[in-house]
């Protein structure tokens, strides 16, 4: 089996992928970057990698990578993925993979043209929770599933407030957390798409700092098949971090809770079960094992590029809506 040789760019969660690359056979971690000097010296040393950048062009036109993780800046997302591409590597990429849609265009032309694979780290479809829950929903245990709630509930306010997020030209909470409901939601639609999003902001939470966007997002979404959905994202919960969802059917009703979800099956006492199946029980590496064998086997991964986009391409149009203040149809570059 040939050895497969990766590349990461940002030591944040960075570090992360470079632990899971090293633990898949035949895969090792060529090259490392991060503006960082002393954490590039102190990460490189405890996995024991050679090559340390600070710039990230030795990584993606480095002739010695085939895969390249993309855990950087949100800014950098789309221009680093293009290189990498236009260098013939695959693309692991944190979310979001762009911040504007015309962005997102270049970055599947890119893909297209050098005839690579993509996926993100949308990591909420490695939970046993919810796999357990999309296994039951193929099964048609839920009947018509006419309504869903994902929101993304996590106290990081500081993020934008202090950290490199609030000091970007532009950074929006949906694509940073929210996104990995919104992709949640749409694996378990069976991949239906999202045809019209109308969303609302507010930043109370930030209103005596010098981030300027919305700290609070809500998102009301109708599936082609008629589905509603709402998606919210706050960055200043008083509570500990969780996803929530729910689940509506014409059968059953999932709620996600800690430390057990709820399934119903009616209105009465008697009709409400436990869900113990583990959650969120993932860590930020486990879709790489995956994507290796992808790359292996020149295969799309499990997470693919129309996965990808079309989370994204949601994510545009609901801050479309934000922005204009009214119901915005969306369109797709997948």
């Amino acid at each position: 089996m040939n050895t497969i040789r990766a590349g990461i760019i940002g030591l944040g969660v960075g570090e992360r992928h470079l632990a899971s690359y090293s633990a898949i056979p035949s895969c090792e971690v060529t090259a490392i970057c991060d503006l960082d000097e002393e954490k590039l010296k102190e990460v490189g040393d405890r996995h024991g990698v050679a090559q340390r950048f600070t710039d990230w062009k030795r990584i993606t036109e480095h002739p010695d990578i085939d895969v390249v993780s993309i855990c950087s800046y949100d800014e950098f997302h789309a221009l680093q993925a293009i290189s990498a591409f236009e260098h013939g590597k695959h693309v692991m990429v944190e979310k979001p993979v762009a911040l504007h849609k015309k962005e997102a265009e270049a970055v599947v032309r890119a893909m297209q043209d050098n005839n690579r694979l993509i996926t993100s780290n949308f990591i909420l479809r490695h939970s046993p929770r919810f796999k357990a829950l999309k296994a039951m929903v193929d099964a048609g245990d839920f009947g018509d599933i006419f309504y869903l709630e994902g929101d993304y509930i996590h106290q990081i306010l500081w993020k934008i407030t202090e950290g490199w997020r609030g000091k970007m030209d532009f950074y929006c909470v949906t694509y940073g957390g929210g996104i990995h409901l919104i992709d949640l939601m749409m694996w378990l639609m069976g991949g239906q798409k999202v045809i019209e999003v109308n969303g609302m902001g507010n930043k109370m939470l930030t209103a005596n700092s010098s981030y300027p966007f919305p700290d609070t997002i809500v998102n009301l979404m109708r599936f082609e098949q008629g589905a509603l959905a709402k998606t919210a994202t706050t960055f200043g919960p008083q509570r500990t971090h969780f996803h929530a969802l729910n689940l509506y059917g014409s059968k059953k009703t999932f709620v996600n809770d800690i430390p057990n979800a709820k399934l119903f099956s009616g209105d009465q006492p008697g009709d409400e079960e436990a869900v113990t199946t583990a959650y969120p029980a993932y860590d930020k590496g486990d879709l790489l094992p995956e994507f290796i064998e992808s790359v292996r086997q020149g295969q799309e991964p499990l997470i693919n590029a129309r996965d990808v986009f079309r989370a994204m391409d949601v994510c545009f149009a609901a801050w479309e809506s934000v922005c204009r203040r009214e119901t915005v149809s969306v369109g797709y570059v997948i």
